[in-house]
């Protein structure tokens, strides 16, 4: 009788390990797809996509190309859904080139999520990433107040993301009607040499002209904090994103402020929806789910976004620093 009830209790505790343990297959891998994965922002989403994986116990690799270039991006993620993949992440460079590769994935069943910038006319099933209106909202409500409500503003941008429009959308929005003006915006083509020669001409020529520059970009506003710096021209600079330039400029007091997103949570939550999306199936994944009331996922994951200036610099540098240790 002990023997049995040994048996039985050796069996319940296979079969609860296994249940707790077993659905990951060691084959079961996961892509990022990115552009300018070389960037600080692309490196912090490579952190979470190995924290994800880590813990799920599966495959999970970024791939794309090293620069700005739409074209890469797509042969990338051909290449990634050729290999059936468990499921993807896209953060998408031109939302017309990549729409019908997203949508053939989508038909073949492999799960595609967008996060950072989007494809809303694809087939994508969700996206994860900044509300970036409500980003240029807080950028735009903080040139006002250093403008006074009167100048003129340049930006920095790379017109066909969506996400880059959607915080546009945003800034024109806190401008209003107003005195402040966007005079000028330049595509700077996702390389930060633009930004500083388009800079460097700009404050030359036209530096009295000129009252504020936007970026919506990451690395343009570096750039341009440098050329300001090099030619002791003092002019409202608000940035994108927390690299490492970007925060100490902001504590020299060249920046204004930035608005930080938040890549790390991004790609972790990702590989989390495509691991559940991968196990728990819905019945067809070529629907309308954002209009589908019952729908197994959201259409919109907002992962927030913070305004960091001299006031919170300091302190947002420690709390980073400390996590990465």
């Amino acid at each position: 009788m002990r023997n049995a009830v040994l048996a039985t209790v050796l069996a319940i505790a296979v079969t609860a390990a296994a249940c707790s343990g077993g659905r990951h297959e060691p084959t079961e891998k996961y892509f990022l797809v990115a552009s300018n994965v070389k960037l600080p922002y692309w490196q912090s989403a490579q952190s979470g996509l190995a924290r994800a994986a880590k813990q799920l116990a599966v495959q999970a690799e970024m791939v794309g190309p090293e620069s700005y270039d739409p074209a890469a991006q797509k042969t990338a993620f051909a290449a990634a859904v050729a290999k059936k993949p468990s499921g993807i992440l896209v953060s998408v460079a031109d939302p017309a080139s990549l729409k019908a590769d997203i949508d053939a994935a989508i038909a073949q069943g492999i799960p595609v999520i967008t996060m950072d910038s989007d494809a809303p006319d694809s087939k994508r099933l969700a996206f994860i990433g900044t509300n970036n209106y409500q980003a240029g909202l807080i950028g735009g409500k903080v040139l006002v107040k250093a403008l006074g409500g009167k100048g003129s503003v340049v930006v920095f941008t790379m017109p066909n993301q969506a996400n880059l429009q959607e915080r546009l959308h945003g800034y024109r929005d806190a401008i209003g009607e107003g005195g402040i003006k966007i005079t000028q915006i330049i595509d700077m083509k996702g390389d930060p040499r633009v930004a500083f020669d388009n800079a460097t001409d700009l404050l030359n020529k036209s530096a009295a002209k000129i009252d504020a520059f936007v970026c919506l970009e990451a690395s343009a506003c570096q750039e341009v904090a440098e050329v300001a710096n090099r030619n002791k021209i003092s002019k409202t600079i608000i940035a994108m994103d927390t690299n490492k330039e970007t925060l100490e400029w902001i504590q020299k007091g060249i920046i204004a402020a930035t608005i930080g997103q938040k890549p790390f949570t991004m790609a972790y939550y990702g590989v989390k929806m495509l691991d559940d999306l991968k196990h728990y199936p819905p019945a067809s994944l070529d629907r309308n789910w954002a209009q589908d009331s019952f729908a197994p996922i959201p259409a919109f994951v907002d992962t927030g976004a913070t305004l960091i200036d001299k006031s919170n610099v300091d302190e947002f540098m420690k709390a980073r620093d400390a996590v990465a240790k």
